[in-house]
């Protein structure tokens, strides 16, 4: 055997029985550490992410806390690795370039996942995306838009992006604005609007809906509306709701007039003793 040859029965020879310890305790805590991280991360992602998804993550920080007991109890190999380490290290500043997209969504992934600033069933927008939120996968979520189109949002574009979640809380408001004829009496149209909030199941009491005159416009006395609901049932409540109180208001003879303007004219005569111009007119304004 020549000396370039690789004698492992020489290499093993230098490990001592100290090393052999140090590396069964490094490799024994890495893999104690390893199933902790996981069982911590199958009871805590269990409901937040797909099976296969959960299963995959767990397998891959398995494997990783295993490498970093191993590299940890390398020197104790009495072989010498920089050379190993230099490839290594080059390899890994290639790969990391290559896929530096997927390691940052895969990482803001993980922390949606952790911090659920969004949930599945969701109403959110997100930039120029506004949607339900269909799946939270561990590299993009999925939101189905109101055209019922399916989009495809990198976790790195939600996790920095500001998010707007309309169901999160448990209620949110609505505003009308409703104008009525100057003829009328708004204290009636306040008190009917106010009954017919009243026999809504879905309008909350607390917070309590207000009415209340907002202004004094061109054509119309303004009122403005105030409504909370519970978010799930916000829209629908929103969409139905106005045209009770038009045809209510209508039913009790209160009045919601198209825009208008009252213009005043004044005409002005020829003065007595005034010539009359041949095609004059009055009102012609010539």
């Amino acid at each position: 055997m020549t000396n370039s040859t690789f004698d492992i029965a020489a290499v093993f020879a230098e490990v001592r029985a100290y090393d052999i310890l140090a590396i069964v305790v490094i490799l024994v805590i890495a893999v104690i550490i390893a199933k902790i991280v996981t069982t911590f991360m199958k009871r805590k992602l269990s409901d937040r992410m797909e099976k296969y998804e959960l299963n995959t993550l767990i397998t891959v920080m398995w494997w990783v806390i295993i490498l970093i007991g191993i590299f940890i109890a390398s020197p104790h190999f009495k072989v010498d690795l920089t050379g190993l380490l230099v490839a290594g290290g080059i390899i890994a500043v290639i790969i990391g370039f290559a896929s530096q997209s997927v390691v940052s969504n895969l990482v803001s992934g993980i922390f949606l996942i952790l911090e659920r600033p969004v949930k599945i069933g969701d109403n959110i927008s997100i930039g120029d995306v506004s949607g339900n939120v269909e799946h939270i996968h561990i590299l993009s979520t999925i939101v189905r838009t109101f055209e019922g189109i399916y989009v495809r949002v990198p976790n790195e574009k939600v996790f920095t992006s500001n998010i707007t979640n309309f169901v999160s809380n448990v209620a949110r408001r609505f505003d009308y604005k409703i104008g009525i004829s100057y003829r009328e009496d708004a204290s009636v149209a306040i008190r009917i609007i106010q009954e017919v909030i009243a026999e809504e199941p879905f309008a909350l009491k607390n917070p309590e809906p207000s009415v209340f005159v907002d202004k004094l416009g061109d054509s119309t006395v303004d009122l403005v509306v105030r409504i909370w609901a519970p978010s799930k049932e916000w829209y629908d409540l929103r969409t139905s709701l106005l045209l009770k109180i038009k045809t209510t208001l209508e039913a009790n003879g209160i009045e919601i007039p198209y825009p208008q303007q009252v213009v005043w004219v004044q005409k002005a005569l020829p003065a007595e003793g005034t010539r009359v111009e041949p095609g004059y007119r009055e009102g012609n304004g010539r």
